[in-house]
């Protein structure tokens, strides 16, 4: 089998990491929001109670939330692929000539000579013109539009299984270690999910753990600060 054949470049692929991609900043978002959140807390008192009751209430704001901004995101993009294939259709309907001569056009500069790039339309367009046009002209798979309800769910749950890590981590140890074991325990998952970002884009490794991990400590370091700043109630 040659290597074009083994490469992920068709448009499931390229869904899926998508999907993994999102999948991981949203575990991340998880991580650095409640790992903020229960240090700031924790920093202010030892009750359990009320550091659970804080990373809980906390989860459950960011899942939602999250869950809501990439639905409207992703509804948002949906309905313009839409407009946009709408038009499309229209023009097929209305200009099949002109849209002919476009097609070819798009393969001319892709490198095909003019024989070469109107057989190539002209065939496509006896196929399926519609589908033709929208990926060459519109980069749109009319038949795998993105789905915003899916596409909220697993934002959501992405967010909630990063979120756990810190709430478990801030409540298992003694009071006394609790923040240092939490903090150093934070950063290492952070430098986890900068190893599967950078697998997933192919960035650097060194450079996205860097930059999770400075992100993440930051957060709890702000937070921390907060909380001994203001803890005037002697909780």
């Amino acid at each position: 089998m040659s290597p074009a054949q083994t490469e992920p470049h068709s448009s499931s692929s390229v869904a899926k990491l998508n999907w993994l991609r999102a999948a991981v900043l949203g575990a991340n978002d998880g991580i650095v929001s409640i790992a903020g959140l229960v240090v700031g807390v924790a920093s202010v008192t030892t009750s359990q109670s009320i550091i659970l009751t804080a990373g809980i209430a906390g989860i459950i704001a960011g899942a939602i939330s999250m869950a809501a901004g990439e639905y409207i995101s992703v509804s948002s993009s949906r309905d313009t692929e839409k407009a946009l294939l709408k038009k499309e259709r229209h023009e097929l309907r209305e200009f099949p000539k002109e849209e002919l001569e476009e097609l070819a056009i798009i393969y001319e500069r892709k490198g095909l000579s003019r024989k070469t790039a109107l057989t190539v339309a002209q065939e496509l367009t006896k196929h399926d013109a519609f589908a033709a046009h929208a990926e060459a002209e519109l980069h749109i798979d009319p038949h795998n539009l993105t789905n915003p309800w899916h596409a909220a769910f697993a934002s959501a749950a992405a967010f909630l299984v990063g979120a756990v890590i810190p709430l478990v981590l801030i409540l298992i140890p003694p009071a006394e270690i609790r923040i240092p074991i939490a903090f150093v325990s934070v950063i290492i998952a952070l430098a986890i999910t900068g190893v599967l970002s950078a697998l997933v884009s192919g960035a650097g490794v060194l450079r996205a753990i860097f930059r999770v991990t400075t992100g993440g400590a930051i957060a709890m370091a702000v937070t921390y600060g907060i909380g001994r700043m203001f803890n005037v109630s002697g909780i």
